[in-house]
């Protein structure tokens, strides 16, 4: 379970209970938030409140929030202070002083909330308004470096120019973090259209390796990997133009610590590939079992992580408060 926070730059990671975990969010995400505990003080949070922006059946909320929470702790993020956004108040209170701070304009801009107005015509107001409940999340444990995906740095910027208006205009209250993107060779590629990336919100799961499928499940979407036409001598080799498939193939072997020396067939990639990501998961899926089991340790863990956040959040929800004179 959680141990003492480690002293180090303070560091903020936000995963929403959407869909289902992916090897990609493990290998691309997970490993290098377990691999910075060390040293950093690490927040990592479920954030439940941000999977409330589209139709959602709160049933499966509630029982993907448990097992986020569950994986998470599974993947080695037990140094680091676990916790539950919804479970905090702070992030709630701060999104509404943030607001009051940013322009209609700028939320509009945001390209999230575009692609919805382009494709729906409408959405709910709460996608509009998210990016703030993003930066409340951010600015409220005065983290020094956000990790974020290409996806969500546009989200992270307009945190930092809220944070610089605020200053600016109320009084010097709020950290200013720096990004820190996750570099290219982190991204796991769909087995099926290795093009887009792994996504744990894909429809079509066939070429999606879920955190928790058995691992016969896994060795056929290995198996059903888009690879290409080429079968002579030297056909295994990475060159992500012309054979993105292979590549990403190999590119997840290395990741989950196998090596591609001596295979010379794309059958033999794919059992290597295969043997190595069921290596992998199986660890990971037998602690979460564990964990679902034990809902007490589970919630043991949570309950301090989410009591050291309603700590560290306090005052600063209470300095932005008193700057604009409540």
């Amino acid at each position: 379970m959680s141990t003492q926070p480690t002293t180090g730059p303070r560091r903020l990671s936000l995963v929403t209970p959407s869909g289902r975990p992916t090897l990609g969010n493990l290998l691309g995400a997970l490993r290098p938030l377990v691999a910075g505990q060390d040293a950093h003080d690490c927040f990592v949070g479920v954030s439940d409140l941000h999977a409330l922006t589209d139709g959602h059946d709160p049933r499966l909320l509630r029982e993907r929030s448990r097992d986020l929470s569950a994986l998470l702790l599974a993947a080695g993020l037990g140094r680091s202070t676990l916790f539950v956004q919804s479970r905090v108040p702070a992030h709630r209170q701060l999104t509404y002083l943030l607001e009051c701070v940013a322009s209609s304009g700028e939320l509009g801009r945001m390209i999230q909330f575009k692609q919805r107005r382009r494709t729906d015509g409408s959405s709910r107001a709460a996608l509009l308004t998210y990016p703030v409940l993003m930066a409340a999340d951010i600015l409220l444990y005065r983290p020094t470096q956000v990790p974020v995906g290409d996806d969500q740095r546009q989200h992270v910027e307009l945190a930092r120019d809220l944070a610089v208006r605020f200053n600016r205009t109320y009084g010097e209250v709020f950290t200013v973090p720096e990004i820190e993107v996750a570099p290219a060779g982190a991204r796991v590629m769909d087995l099926q259209r290795p093009t887009e990336k792994m996504s744990k919100s894909s429809t079509d799961l066939s070429g999606v390796v879920g955190l928790l499928d058995p691992p016969d499940v896994v060795r056929r979407k290995v198996a059903r990997a888009v690879t290409d036409s080429d079968t002579g001598p030297g056909a295994v080799r990475a060159d992500r133009a012309t054979k993105p498939g292979v590549t990403n193939l190999l590119d997840v072997l290395v990741a989950c610590g196998g090596s591609a020396e001596g295979i010379s067939t794309y059958g033999a990639l794919k059992r290597a590939v295969a043997d190595a990501v069921v290596g992998v998961l199986e660890p990971v899926q037998r602690r979460h079992a564990d964990l679902l089991a034990d809902p007490e340790r589970l919630r043991a863990a949570y309950d301090a992580g989410e009591a050291r956040c309603r700590e560290v959040t306090a005052p600063v929800l209470a300095a932005a408060e008193a700057a604009m004179g409540l």
